[in-house]
């Protein structure tokens, strides 16, 4: 897991069908105190409501976003499991 900050949305014209009508968000993994940690990645917004700015915790282990995608092939593996409240 990580802690992560919503910094976009993604779209795209060409993906894969278990994408199509799933919220994507770009995550910049942090640190506890707000410091950027790598490069941004995306994930599937698991019904949160996450937006740009919101601190959120990431699941990295694909099971969950393949059930968010309803698509046990789907090659989704980062999914928001939780907004964390300041």
């Amino acid at each position: 897991m990580y802690l992560a900050r919503i910094v976009g949305n993604a779209t795209s014209v060409v993906a894969h069908p278990s994408v199509k009508g799933q919220t994507l968000l770009i995550c910049q993994q942090i640190e506890p105190d707000g410091q950027d940690l790598g490069e941004p990645f995306i994930a599937i917004d698991g019904q949160h409501g996450a937006g740009i700015g919101s601190r959120v915790i990431v699941s990295t282990d694909g099971l969950h976003a393949r059930e968010l995608a309803h698509d046990p092939h789907s090659p989704l593996r980062n999914a928001v499991i939780g907004v964390v409240d300041d």
